[in-house]
């Protein structure tokens, strides 16, 4: 499958931001095609139109499954399993998010409690340390917080916020 050259253009530069996160260039690259994509594609479309290896394909569409990026649709007649993108990004972006704070803050904000916990009773650690470990553990909690806080909020509510911006500071007192 041949590519318009603002798809190719957009799909490399998926695949690069998301190097720059921390997934997979060609985890990246797949999101990207499935996102602009208009039907469903099977792996082996992806793979033919990305250049990519079918395993490298499969266990790219795992990844993204395991994110709840994608889903998998079948197509009546076909037996292989077509996938599809999300396509409210308020909905990808969502999902990243959560798996984000799964996969990253949750296991930080777990150890921090700890270290904060034993910190208490070590008498080799200096107050001004403990006393960070507590800042920083304060700081995380409170993020999280907020984030759970955020995710509740309904999206034309939250719009409006972000839409705000700094002018919020005025309705705060700055």
């Amino acid at each position: 499958m041949a590519l318009p050259k603002i798809t190719e253009k957009f799909i490399l530069h998926w695949g690069e931001m998301g190097t720059r996160w921390g997934v997979n260039r060609t985890v990246s690259q797949i999101h990207a095609l499935l996102y602009l994509s208009d039907t469903p594609l099977q792996a082996e479309e992806i793979s033919e139109t990305l250049g990519v290896a079918r395993s490298n394909v499969s266990n790219s569409l795992k990844e993204l499954l395991s994110w709840q990026l994608i889903r998998v649709t079948h197509i009546l007649g076909d037996r292989r399993d077509h996938f599809e993108c999300k396509e409210d990004i308020w909905e990808i972006f969502t999902c990243i998010a959560e798996e984000r704070k799964k996969r990253e803050i949750d296991p930080t904000l777990a150890m921090l409690r700890e270290c904060v916990t034993e910190s208490n009773d070590d008498k080799s650690i200096s107050q001004k340390t403990k006393q960070k470990i507590v800042h920083m553990s304060e700081f995380v909690e409170s993020m999280s917080g907020w984030y759970q806080q955020m995710n509740t909020i309904p999206r034309p509510t939250l719009m409006k916020l972000m839409k705000l911006g700094s002018k919020i500071t005025k309705f705060l007192g700055k």
